[in-house]
């Protein structure tokens, strides 16, 4: 039995789609096709119900579903165990969030190559919503995103949480602390609409019971960067993308009696009985976070 032939079946499978299943394995929709076509031929049974538009396993293709993930487990610990240093390149498609990439996405990154030589990178900075749809259709391998996904083939971790703080601009802001209400005072800038970090400023001011600021919804951080330095007003931000940015341009981290939210950040992937990449890379990540978050906690504002 050809295990192309039973990874392209257990891939159109789980992601319902001969389309999607066709992108993730670099192949085209004909000879994915033609590899599952090949296979029913080989079992003498129908895996896949083509009298619908709408993608649909027959009761053999369920069965069968259950045993290509074994078949696929095993060789993979069988390469693990035997293969020795035997395998290719490793490729990997990563999705994040803006407030990843400018904080400890780029040293763990290199961490990766150092570990990895031949490491090759594809990624893509996006919303979390786009990210979650990407890793549901199996475009993305890991994502990095603020929210959960709701597809329960998609493996979710929590990563070491990111602190939000307020920043202003250098000359304009010089109190030791600052109150809610006074930085209420002027434009405050955050993420998108409906962001985790718009709505937990949203949220700061319900609780505090002051009235709601002039809030600016910004996607970009590099955006909302260039405001704050043009003196636009105060932006919301995770403490790890900007603090080194407050030692070359004239922003400065504000103390406020209030804290914002933490940013919950979630590793997504969709397991692989083939492949315990996603897996791998991810314990790297989630350790390198929790290290790189840890010593920007104990150094001094």
């Amino acid at each position: 039995m050809n295990l192309r032939f039973v990874e392209a079946f257990h891939w159109a499978a789980s992601l319902k789609s001969i389309t999607r299943a066709a992108e993730k394995l670099h192949i085209t929709q004909s000879t994915m096709s033609s590899r599952i076509a090949s296979l029913e031929e080989e079992l003498g049974v129908v895996l896949l119900d083509r009298r619908e538009k709408q993608f649909r396993l027959t009761v053999a293709g369920q069965r069968f579903q259950l045993l290509a993930e074994k078949l696929l487990s095993l060789q993979r610990q069988i390469k693990q165990e035997l293969g020795g240093g035997t395998a290719g390149p490793m490729a990997l498609r990563i999705g994040s969030i803006e407030s990843v990439v400018h904080s400890w996405l780029p040293g763990w990154l290199k961490e990766i190559r150092s570990q990895y030589p031949d490491f090759a990178l594809e990624l893509t900075v996006e919303t979390s919503p786009v990210l979650m749809e990407q890793i549901r259709r199996g475009a993305q391998d890991l994502v990095f995103t603020s929210i959960v996904g709701s597809d329960t083939a998609v493996r979710s971790r929590l990563m070491a949480s990111m602190e939000m703080v307020f920043v202003g601009h250098r000359d304009t802001h010089s109190n030791r602390i600052y109150r809610l209400a006074e930085l209420a005072e002027g434009d405050l800038i955050t993420f998108q609409r409906g962001s985790r970090p718009h709505q937990g400023l949203l949220q700061l001011f319900e609780e505090s019971g002051l009235p709601m600021p002039r809030v600016h919804a910004i996607s970009s951080i590099s955006a909302m960067v260039q405001l704050v330095e043009g003196g636009f007003g105060v932006a919301t931000l995770p403490r790890a993308s900007v603090r080194e940015l407050t030692r070359r341009l004239p922003l400065r981290i504000l103390r406020c009696e209030a804290a914002l939210p933490p940013l919950q950040i979630h590793a997504s992937y969709r397991e692989d009985p083939g492949s315990s990449l996603a897996e791998l890379v991810l314990e790297s990540a989630s350790a390198f976070a929790r290290r790189t978050q840890g010593k920007q906690r104990g150094q001094p504002m």
